[in-house]
């Protein structure tokens, strides 16, 4: 076929694909499990479950739900179903004046405190995922008297890895909130054609399958972002991307210089091969930095290891299996 045919092809199905998703009738209905704890308009949600306490810090630029995705495909139900006790941090609409010390050192915290509360006193497992992981591995610096264990889960570090950010190093001083849209177009740009591909496959699924709800579902996730902080997201592009300072061993959070190796607790930390968000070579720089690591590499994506199809099997499994071997640690 003539390339001009080919391409006028793709884009008939990549169309298709996005009216499909946009009329398909799945919908997310699974009611928020209890908040045990509020702060502004951030809450600690507590899934329940009689294992140890496992706090889930999520990225602020995405809702906590890819934790609890759909009936029958929620990390957080099914590590609840199986002997550990999850609780995640719903960070809530973005403070405009809020700093990475004022999300870490304040509101994280103080959500380590709440949870350590809520189950008793018990020392808890901190587990972020994407930028999460970064907030919990400098929480875990902060305030090792309320870490037992650490999770991270392709978590980023080296910020200048697979090479220079593909985004503008600053932003318009003053401006109050960064919006969803400007934050979707950067990460795009790490794979530009990803989502014409993705909607491609899409439009040749049976659209009553379990695979093309499980599509809506992540994709609906990710259309569903929450805007960045203005003062936070110069702070990111001016220490993390421009500067690099946690892989020099320089970023501050609350004054304190973070540095990983005085980490002196059991981690797991999952590498996924095939991310396109966190560069692999990005999350394997922090763990390289800790004294007590099991590293598990999965072949798959970002979002994939931690909701995809295989999630279960590729990630979920191998945490609880962690989890249970160090509990004696």
């Amino acid at each position: 076929m003539p390339f001009a045919q080919t391409a006028v092809a793709a884009e008939a199905e990549f169309l298709k694909g996005i009216r499909a998703w946009r009329a398909h009738p799945w919908r997310r209905d699974l009611p928020d499990p209890p908040s045990v704890w509020r702060e502004g308009t951030s809450r600690l949600l507590d899934h329940g479950g009689t294992g140890p306490p496992v706090l889930f810090v999520p990225s602020l630029v995405n809702r906590w739900t890819i934790l609890d995705l759909m009936a029958g495909h929620s990390m957080m139900r099914w590590l609840a179903a199986n002997g550990v006790h999850p609780m995640v941090l719903d960070w809530g609409e973005p403070e405009p004046a809020f700093t990475l010390s004022d999300h870490i050192a304040g509101r994280l915290v103080q959500a380590m405190e709440a949870c350590r509360q809520a189950s008793g006193g018990q020392p808890l497992t901190l587990a972020g995922y994407c930028m999460g992981g970064t907030f919990a591995a400098a929480a875990a610096a902060l305030r090792p008297d309320l870490v037992r264990r650490l999770i991270l889960l392709a978590s980023p570090w080296d910020f200048h890895a697979g090479g220079p950010p593909a985004f503008p190093p600053t932003l318009p001083p003053g401006l109050p909130l960064v919006p969803v849209d400007q934050m979707q177009a950067a990460f795009a740009l790490a794979d530009p054609d990803a989502v014409a591909r993705k909607f491609r496959r899409f439009s040749g699924m049976k659209q009553d399958s379990a695979a093309a709800r499980l599509f809506v579902a992540i994709e609906d996730w990710l259309n569903d972002g929450v805007p960045l902080s203005g003062a936070t997201a110069r702070e990111c592009l001016r220490d993390w991307y421009r500067d690099n300072l946690p892989v020099r061993g320089t970023w501050q959070v609350a004054g304190q210089t973070i540095n990983p190796a005085t980490i002196n607790v059991p981690v797991f930390a999952a590498v996924p091969r095939r991310d396109r968000i966190v560069q692999p070579d990005s999350a394997l720089a922090l763990v390289r930095l800790l004294p007590h690591v099991t590293l598990l590499e999965p072949d798959a994506g970002h979002v994939g290891m931690t909701a995809g199809a295989a999630a279960r099997t590729v990630l979920w499994e191998a945490m609880r299996g962690w989890l249970e071997r160090s509990a004696d640690l």
